[in-house]
């Protein structure tokens, strides 16, 4: 179930964003991209629509996907 980005507090955003960028495996690269670099360009994609907040409600987790 898509959750609309601006039914949620800054904080609680920011906090899923910062999750899904410092999981293991997604660091990407020669150099290494500071975390507000990261969460910026994520917020940017979720504001443009590119991506989107997904729960599912029978694991009761949040992730972040392209959107199809």
């Amino acid at each position: 179930m898509e959750i609309p980005s601006d039914q949620l507090s800054s904080e609680v955003l920011t906090a899923i964003i910062e999750e899904y960028v410092t999981r293991e495996g997604t660091e990407y690269g020669e150099r290494p991209v500071p975390l507000a670099t990261k969460v910026e360009q994520v917020a940017a994609q979720i504001r443009r629509g590119e991506v989107i907040i997904d729960f599912d409600p029978q694991t009761e987790t949040v992730d972040l996907r392209p959107r199809t």
